[in-house]
């Protein structure tokens, strides 16, 4: 997700993903991949900085696995000891 702000001043979140191009024409206009056109204060190379900066963070976050539920986590490279996929005394 990425922060604009609309030419009336007011600020909205956008999710970066839905980004199908950018133009500068002399207002910056953003067309999403459903068709629809948004018009924002921001320069061409600044929507494009924040979309680059957003899969760029996207790609260091950890799996939502391992940042929700630690006790399936991977600690020091290795998956923990509680992890209910090693168990395999479980069925026998």
């Amino acid at each position: 997700m990425i922060k604009l702000t609309r030419l009336d001043g007011e600020p909205f979140v956008l999710n970066a993903e839905l980004i199908r191009y950018v133009e500068r024409r002399p207002d910056t206009f953003i067309t999403l991949t459903s068709g629809e056109r948004i018009v924002v204060r921001e320069t061409l190379d600044e929507v494009v900085d924040l979309a680059v900066k957003y899969q760029q963070h996207k790609h260091f976050m950890p799996s939502p696995t391992v940042a929700l539920r630690p006790e399936i986590g991977i600690a020091n490279g290795q998956p923990s000891k509680s992890d209910p996929c090693l168990d395999n005394t479980a069925n026998t």
